[in-house]
């Protein structure tokens, strides 16, 4: 994630992570450098974690990942990012205007660099 400088700067910031772990992100967006910290709130490996926000710019953050086997042997990831933007009115007019996008945009690079790492490790 070079393009936000995003990196884990307390908590867990390493390995795997587990049901009540916390991580701090700083990145930076907008051109506002940020901070968020999430907890992984409920956690059934292999199939199934959610990290919500408990500290951060946003109203709401809800992220499940999910993890579901395929026929042909390979995993697909299904992520369920639910969020409010900060200063109601506002906000929601932020989240129809640009947000969404912006938000989509991010969870999708994301994910094509996660499916990069675990394609490569793979081999």
């Amino acid at each position: 994630m070079s393009h936000t400088q995003e990196r884990a700067i307390a908590g867990v910031t390493s390995g795997l992570m587990q049901l009540g772990d916390v991580v701090t992100w700083e990145a930076v967006h907008f051109g506002i450098k940020q901070h968020l910290t999430s907890e992984i709130t409920a956690y059934e490996r292999p199939t199934r974690f959610v990290d919500e926000m408990v500290r951060g710019i946003f109203q709401e953050i809800t992220h499940v990942h999910e993890f579901l086997p395929q026929a042909d042997g390979s995993t697909l990831m299904r992520d369920t990012f639910i969020f409010r933007a900060p200063l109601g009115i506002f906000g929601r007019l932020a989240e129809k205007l640009f947000l969404t996008r912006y938000m989509r945009h991010l969870l999708l690079s994301r994910n094509r660099y996660l499916q990069q790492l675990a394609e490569q490790e793979a081999l």
